[in-house]
C-alpha cells in the first residue's frame, strides 16, 4: 500500500474508533460486523483482485531528492486475521530503481462499508538484500489496534484513527479536509476527489501526508506538508493483470507470507494466506 508511505485486542465488537478532537465521527461500523469482509467495494478504496496501481514521484529528505516509484497490487489471496477474512495487497517501494521495501497489507470491509486495516508485514531491503521486518504488526496481537483505512461516507471534518501499535510506535490519525475536488495525473483527470490529511501524534515534527482519493479508483495522489522527509507521488497507470502475471504475483506473495512466519513473532497467530 502507499503507506505512511502509502495503507491497522479483543473481540471486534469491543473495538471503537478513537475520536481525535472536535468534528470526530466514529464510523457506523464501529461494532465490527463483517459478513463479507473480503468484498471491498468502498467507492473511494475499491480492491479488485488483479489490479495494479503504479505511482511515480520523488522522496525528499536530508536535502536530497530521489526518484520514487510504488507498485500496489491487489492479489487474489485472502488471509484470516482475528477471525476475519482479509484481502491481501502486495506493495513494493523503489528508490531510484532499487527495491527499498515490499510489504503485505491486509484489509477488510465491514457491513457499513468502512474499510479497516488488519495488519502489515513490511520487509526492508538494503542494496538488494533483505534486512528484516521490524515494523510487522497484526490486529489484536501485542496491543495492535487496526483502525479505519477509508470511511464508507467520508465528509469534511471526519477524523479517525488508522492504527495504533505501541510496540513499534505506530500511531496514525486522519482527517477529511475536502471533497468534490479535481486533480490530474499521467493516468488522467479525476473528479469528485476527497482529500485526507494524515499524521502521527507521536511525531509532531514528522509533518503530514496529504492523500487524494477518487471514486471508483482509490488513491491517485500523495503530497506532503512539513517534516524533514517529504513524499510526492501521483498515479501514472492502472493495469489489469493477465492470468500469467497474476500467477507470478500469487507465488511471490505466498513466498513472503511463508517467510513472515519465521521472521515476525506476531505473525504466527495468523492463518497462512490462500487463494480466495
Amino acid at each position: 500500500m502507499v503507506k505512511a508511505a502509502i495503507a491497522v485486542a479483543g473481540v471486534l465488537a469491543a473495538v471503537s474508533v478513537v475520536a481525535c478532537g472536535s468534528g470526530s465521527t466514529p464510523p457506523a461500523g464501529q461494532r465490527g460486523q463483517f459478513s463479507a469482509p473480503s468484498r471491498v467495494d468502498n467507492r473511494m478504496f475499491p480492491l479488485v483482485p488483479g489490479t495494479r496501481f503504479i505511482y511515480q514521484g520523488t522522496l525528499s529528505e536530508g536535502g536530497q531528492r530521489r526518484a520514487h516509484t510504488v507498485a500496489f497490487t491487489v492479489t487474489d489471496l485472502t488471509k484470516k486475521i482475528h477471525g476475519v477474512t482479509t484481502v491481501v495487497a502486495w506493495d513494493r517501494d523503489f528508490l531510484e530503481g532499487r527495491l527499498q521495501e515490499q510489504e503485505l497489507a491486509f484489509f477488510a470491509q465491514d457491513d457499513a462499508g468502512n474499510v479497516w486495516n488488519f495488519g502489515e508485514y513490511p520487509e526492508e531491503y538494503e542494496n538488494g538484500k533483505f534486512t528484516g521486518a521490524p515494523s510487522t504488526w497484526i490486529r489484536g496481537t501485542d496491543r495492535a489496534y487496526g483502525g479505519i483505512h477509508m470511511l464508507a461516507r467520508p465528509a469534511p471534518g471526519n477524523r479517525y484513527r488508522e492504527g495504533l501499535v505501541p510496540p513499534i510506535e505506530f500511531n496514525d490519525v486522519s482527517r477529511v479536509t475536502a471533497t468534490g475536488r479535481m486533480t490530474c495525473t499521467r493516468a488522467g483527470c479525476f473528479h469528485h476527489v476527497i482529500v485526507v490529511d494524515e499524521w502521527s501524534p507521536n511525531d509532531p515534527a514528522g509533518g503530514h501526508q496529504i492523500k487524494y482519493y477518487s471514486p471508483g479508483v482509490g488513491l491517485v495522489r500523495v503530497g506532503a506538508r512539513g517534516g524533514d522527509s517529504q513524499e510526492f507521488l501521483a498515479l501514472s497507470r492502472v493495469r489489469k493483470l493477465s492470468g500469467t502475471a497474476m500467477a507470478g504475483v500469487r507465488a511471490q506473495a505466498l513466498a513472503m507470507d511463508h517467510r513472515a512466519f519465521g521472521v515476525a513473532r506476531v505473525y504466527r497467530v495468523t492463518a497462512p494466506a490462500a487463494p480466495a
